[in-house]
């Protein structure tokens, strides 16, 4: 981590925001809204060698609603915006029942597997995701269904 000092004669502020500072309780005299102080930011060395100005984490996960919809109905779920369509499938498995591997997800018209990243993909707050059932479990279903009740195509009249 690299420490690198500034002074607020760099950064002007535009008079709306001082005026909001002032507002708001900042404006006295040790505050960062007035005098022309030197503060510390801190930066840090990304993995890939990008050197960015650090977090202050309190922000926590920033929290999105996708809106799932399954051809007939529509799901309003809420997910970290960080999450994988995997944990996407596990929260809508709870609301349709359907099970994460009997799930289709498609975000502008591609398939989506289950590590792509929601962020990374580009879903948003209050963007749509369709949710398919895959063909070929369901055929699997239909016809495990169908061999369990298989019922006689003649019945007989009389018993002997």
């Amino acid at each position: 981590m690299i420490k690198l000092r500034y002074s607020k004669r760099l950064f002007k502020r535009s008079p709306s925001s001082k005026q909001q500072a002032a507002t708001c309780g900042g404006g006295g005299n040790g505050s960062a809204a007035g005098g022309g102080g030197a503060e510390q930011i801190e930066w840090e060395v990304r993995p890939g060698g990008m050197l960015v100005q650090k977090r202050d984490g309190k922000g926590g996960e920033e929290v999105i609603v996708v809106r799932v919809s399954t051809g007939f109905s529509w799901h309003d779920v809420s997910i970290g915006a960080t999450s994988t369509f995997g944990e996407l499938k596990v929260m809508l498995s709870m609301v349709t029942g359907l099970e994460p591997r009997e799930q289709r997800l498609l975000f502008r018209g591609k398939e989506r597997e289950d590590t792509d990243h929601l962020h990374m993909v580009g879903v948003r707050d209050k963007d749509k995701v369709l949710l398919l059932e895959d063909p070929a479990l369901k055929d699997m279903k239909l016809r495990a269904l169908a061999a369990q009740v298989v019922p006689s195509p003649c019945q007989p009249f009389i018993q002997v």
